[in-house]
């Protein structure tokens, strides 16, 4: 009996996991670039300051998910309305900003690798 209350509540761990994960979207770059050619997307990177003028994505606008105040700063210059396109270095820390804006109610898609990966693919970067 108690094997079998175990299975049933792994099940439920697994579906629960499963659901929690649905609250943004991956991509891979080309799935990335393709997203943010529309003008309706906003893209955002989520790095340090430091990081963001060393080179960025052409377009994008800088909040520091780092920063205590990003989600103040994401919801007074972001639009629920729209997509959000959000990328980092490798893809850790736009992952946590693609579940805090999820959770806020905005349509976010995560780039898989970030920046680096971006890089790696040749696409282009600007510098501040």
């Amino acid at each position: 009996m108690k094997k079998f209350i175990a299975a049933i509540l792994a099940v439920f761990g697994i579906g629960m996991g499963a659901s929690a994960q649905s609250a943004y979207k991956n991509v891979d770059v080309n799935g990335f670039e393709q997203l943010i050619k529309s003008d309706s997307v906003q893209l955002v990177d989520v790095r340090r300051l430091n990081e963001y003028k060393e080179g960025h994505i052409p377009g994008s606008l800088h909040i520091d998910v780092l920063d205590s105040t990003f989600l103040t700063k994401a919801l007074a210059t972001l639009d629920k309305h729209r997509a959000c396109a959000v990328y980092c270095r490798s893809g850790k820390r736009s992952a946590m900003a693609a579940s805090l804006l999820s959770k806020e109610g905005f349509k976010v898609t995560n780039l898989l690798g970030g920046i680096i990966a971006w890089n790696e693919a040749k696409k282009k970067t600007v510098k501040e």
